[in-house]
């Protein structure tokens, strides 16, 4: 699975389904001025901007309350996109046979970026085909990863 701040996710989950939303994941960005708290929430018929600032509001009011992020932050709320993030295992499997991009925290075969096809999701490994070559990847080196919009 995709690295996520468990504590964070345990605290932002509840909220966020108890207002009728899926919590796909989160992302904290730490930089020299602070962090980025990005959450990705989804909806059956879409997200709008008003369910981003419903979201926004609740978490803020839980967040302050809680204090779990050491210093400023600012509190991004967004619906996935086209090129929407891939966070747990569900999810790997829910786009096998899509395009996806990885961004891993450690090398495999001398390379850290991979864009193909998902073709499958075993245990704990993906199997994702670049450039007509098949790569196994452990789900525990996944920095990132995303879908490819097609058109």
């Amino acid at each position: 699975m995709v690295r996520q701040n468990q504590a964070l996710l345990d605290l932002i989950e509840p909220e966020v389904s108890a207002l009728g939303y899926e919590l796909l994941g989160i992302e904290l960005n730490r930089n020299g001025h602070g962090s980025i708290l990005r959450v990705y929430i989804d909806k059956p018929d879409g997200i709008t901007i008003d369910d981003c600032v419903t979201v926004s509001q609740q978490l803020t009011g839980m967040l302050d309350v809680e204090d779990p992020i050491k210093g400023q932050y600012e509190l991004e709320v967004s619906s996935p996109g086209l090129d929407r993030p891939i966070f747990t295992i569900e999810q790997f499997r829910k786009y096998i046979g899509e395009t996806i991009k990885l961004r891993l925290y450690e090398k495999i075969n001398e390379r850290k970026r991979f864009t193909g096809v998902l073709i499958s999701v075993e245990n704990d490994m993906i199997l994702i085909n670049c450039e007509n070559e098949d790569f196994e990847v452990p789900i525990n080196m996944v920095d990132r990863a995303r879908l490819v919009p097609q058109f």
